[in-house]
């Protein structure tokens, strides 16, 4: 077997990480960067009995399609048939074979421990939306679980002493200080977003801390192995959810809109 060129390894690292860039920096899914609370909000989309798909159709065309601004609907719609084939031919087989030698314990443990990282997100946003108490909930669970947890490849704050993680981000942040979502944008390879959050991740990404690793290239091959990990606890949960959309990019851009408009008001 020949030996894969270095160009090609770092190439591929780069379009992975690049997905999880600025995400990666626990914003776009610091949304969805807790697995479980990630893996609940998608089942429960994908649950949703087929004859209920119309009503939700409905309900998203007279309560969020009304009001999402969209003028750069031509690209987008673009732009998520090339994330969708970047998700497939990408990915998700990279994903696969790494599931495929990692068993779930450790996949789930790992994707503790990045959450962990990204608690100074969590922190700095619950206290810019005057949450103190959840901002100490978040800087205790650090504490604990950075420890007795061993760098957060272990949760026993929730476990054994219930305290729950508390997600926020600064396009959350603007939101709460009445910041409107703006027009609606697909990003490559990130996916939906909307100019109030696109912002919001700069902010974010700053407050992450492998933003601050020197090496450039284990800077990208840290993004690339959460993103792929990540994936590999996720596998079925987009194909559900692209299957019951008619038409892909409205499910995703109302899904979405309506998902961080509730996000915000809580």
């Amino acid at each position: 077997m020949g030996i894969i060129p270095r160009g090609s390894v770092k190439s591929l690292l780069f379009l992975i990480a690049l997905t999880a860039f600025l995400s990666g920096c626990g914003v776009h899914h610091s949304r969805n960067d807790d697995p479980v609370n990630d893996t609940v909000q998608k089942e429960a989309l994908a649950a949703q009995p087929f004859e209920d798909e119309f009503d939700l159709e409905d309900e998203f065309e007279d309560a969020a399609s009304a009001e999402i601004i969209d003028p750069l609907g031509g690209y987008n719609r673009v732009m998520t048939e090339v994330n969708d084939k970047v998700y497939f031919w990408l990915l998700k087989p990279t994903a696969r074979g790494y599931r495929a030698v990692a068993p779930e314990g450790a996949r789930l443990a790992v994707g503790r421990f990045f959450h962990n990282l990204l608690m100074p997100v969590r922190f700095a946003n619950n206290l810019l939306q005057l949450k103190p108490k959840q901002a100490s909930i978040e800087l205790a669970r650090f504490v604990f679980n950075s420890t007795v947890g061993i760098l957060g490849f272990f949760d026993p704050a929730a476990k054994h002493c219930d305290l729950q993680p508390y997600p926020e981000d600064f396009g959350q942040t603007l939101g709460y200080y009445g910041v409107g979502s703006g027009f609606h944008i697909v990003l490559p390879l990130l996916g939906p977003s909307n100019l109030r959050d696109t912002i919001g991740l700069i902010p974010d990404h700053f407050l992450n801390p492998i933003s601050y690793v020197e090496d450039s290239e284990v800077r990208l091959a840290l993004r690339a192995y959460k993103q792929v990990n990540q994936t590999s606890l996720h596998i079925g949960e987009y194909e559900s959810m692209k299957k019951d959309a008619v038409d892909l990019y409205p499910f995703l851009r109302d899904s979405y809109e309506q998902h961080r408009n509730k996000q915000i008001e809580e």
